[in-house]
């Protein structure tokens, strides 16, 4: 009996097992098909496009929902007219979606597989890297393979690409989702013609290649920019008395310091990025790293804007550490020198690099609140030498150096943001005329891109009778420098749709011409009285090479006037 009691319980154990295995197959079959239930109510909006639609319960479009947005799903699918969807909570209200505009991770909301390139952009090595992979010219595709961090609308801040067959990063600003928007330019029919008609006079390239989409400029509110700056520049040799610049600048009416970080020859503190850059830089820097960082401090513990000046292609050191990344004299096969000087290419990425890293340093570590960027352009009066071979830029990525410029200011901009710190940039007074001078600088291809532009129209700079001016020029300074601002920098300003705030250069120094003039309180004053009269009214930097004391003293009532 025993026997046939355990063989009937064997028997019952193994039908109930089938029983549950019959039971366990229909539940998950249950979960399959139009009838498929959601294991996680949480789902996000993914598309290839930054929005999507949102139905109300008559299947009536009523809203969209930006991609990325996180939705709370109630249940099945639903069919309706051949669409499928889900009924999902959003803002306290129930409403239908597509299907296909839900997934489950976060990593699968960016749905485009391909995408094309609007403005020619630097290609990353890393996502978070300022070390430079390549170029992407305008027009190419790219394959997307991931992205970085979704902005507000849904846009994506940086994707990661495959293009040529090297992987890298790009920002998707710069990205369109078609080859026929890809390729036209910002405003084609209106004020893209003006720049377009401008060709390649000097050497410094054609207007029309470059990029004019409007750039948006930032406003940090942990760094408030003053609406108009008014300035003393201190080289880095003078940073040990920095509190006479400051006590001056409180009696006078100057709200801002211009200090050096690196100027040719003359770096101004040991800072890491020359030590990985470029050690006799860094060897050879002026003040400790210590007594330079307390100068900064000083100077922003006193209410003072303070500004971080660097010249970029221009840096003999840089040369001499890294001759292969010059311009080279085609004779020799040896850095050319140009007046006295050794110049980095601006067409190589490395030099980008290097000054870039240097100015995240000095925002980060000194305590900036804007990096000014000098010598952004490529050598002057070179072009017989270019004509006749005898320089060679490594121009890696066959540019126009207006385009390498250009392209560099974008990159300084696309990374010195991150740390909440503006980016100005000096050019020539030349550059505000209406072709791309020879060291390529285009007035509006910076301004549009740049938070500050910085002329450099110093009289005594301008020919004796510049512009059909009867007198010497340096002579009439007020109508000289009204004329200046008032018919080119004001009219390059106005052919652009974001243009930077203009933040002029004065001289602050007598002439080094014949018929020589002191430039005295009412001589500087009326340098700053044209530049307003003209619209200029951003504010103004005082040049003097040797950042003399007594010289700005001598014309300091000319600081704080109304103007």
């Amino acid at each position: 009996m025993r026997k046939i009691r355990i063989g009937r319980v064997i028997i019952f154990l193994i039908a109930a097992g089938l029983v549950s295995f019959v039971c366990f197959t229909l539940i998950i079959n249950l979960f399959k098909g139009v009838g498929e239930l959601i294991t996680s109510d949480k789902m996000y909006v993914a598309s290839s496009s930054l929005t999507v639609p949102l139905y109300d319960m008559n299947y009536n479009e009523v809203d969209k929902l930006t991609r990325g947005t996180e939705v709370i799903v109630n249940g099945d699918k639903i069919v309706n007219n051949n669409q499928e969807y889900y009924k999902i909570s959003y803002n306290k209200s129930e409403y239908y979606i597509l299907v296909n505009d839900l997934v489950k991770e976060e990593t699968d909301i960016v749905k485009e597989k391909e995408m094309y390139v609007r403005t020619s952009l630097t290609l990353y090595e890393d996502i978070d890297s300022i070390k430079i992979k390549g170029l992407v010219e305008k027009g190419e595709k790219l394959e997307i393979l991931g992205y970085n961090n979704l902005n507000d609308d849904g846009s994506v801040e940086v994707y990661k690409v495959k293009y040529d067959n090297n992987e890298g990063y790009v920002y998707g600003k710069y990205l369109v989702n078609n080859e026929e928007d890809s390729l036209k330019n910002y405003d084609e029919d209106d004020s893209y013609q003006i720049h377009k008609k401008r060709g390649n006079s000097w050497g410094g390239g054609d207007a029309g290649s470059l990029d004019y989409y409007p750039y948006e400029k930032p406003k940090f509110e942990d760094n408030v920019m003053p609406n108009e700056v008014r300035s003393l520049y201190m080289n880095a040799g003078v940073v040990k008395n920095v509190d006479e610049y400051i006590k001056l600048a409180k009696e006078s009416g100057i709200n801002a310091i211009v200090v050096d970080i690196k100027d040719n020859t003359s770096p101004a503190y040991p800072a890491n990025a020359m030590k990985e850059y470029s050690m006799t830089n860094y060897e050879k820097a002026i003040n400790s790293y210590d007594d330079y960082k307390n100068a900064i401090q000083k100077i922003k513990d006193a209410g003072l804007y303070a500004i971080g000046r660097i010249t970029v292609f221009k840096d003999s050191y840089y040369s001499k550490d890294h001759p292969e990344d010059t311009i080279l004299d085609t004779a020799t096969g040896k850095s050319y020198n140009h007046d006295g000087s050794y110049w980095p290419s601006a067409f190589n990425r490395e030099v980008w690099e290097f000054n870039v890293s240097l100015a995240i340093e000095s925002v980060k570590e000194i305590g900036f609140n804007e990096i000014q960027f000098d010598y952004v352009r490529f050598p002057d009066r070179v072009k017989s030498l270019e004509d006749a071979g005898k320089i060679n830029y490594n121009n890696t990525y066959n540019e126009t150096k207006a385009q390498a410029i250009q392209r560099f200011v974008m990159y300084a901009c696309d990374e010195i943001h991150k740390y909440d710190a503006y980016v100005s940039i000096d050019v020539f007074g030349e550059s505000a005329h209406t072709y791309v001078t020879p060291y390529g600088q285009y007035w509006p291809a910076i301004s549009n891109v740049a938070d500050v532009i910085s002329g450099m129209p110093y009289p005594d700079h301008f020919s004796t009778y510049e512009y059909g001016f009867k007198e010497p020029v340096w002579t009439i300074p007020y109508d000289l420098l009204y004329l200046w601002g008032n018919e080119f920098v004001m009219t390059r300003q106005s052919e652009i749709p974001t243009p930077a705030i203009v933040r002029t250069w004065i001289q602050a120094y007598d002439s080094i011409k014949s018929p020589y003039v002191t430039y005295d309180a009412s001589m500087v004053s009326k340098e700053i009285q044209g530049l307003y009269d003209a619209g200029l009214t951003g504010g103004f930097i005082t040049w003097n090479g040797s950042s003399s004391l007594s010289k700005y003293k001598s014309i300091s009532s000319a600081f704080g006037k109304e103007y």
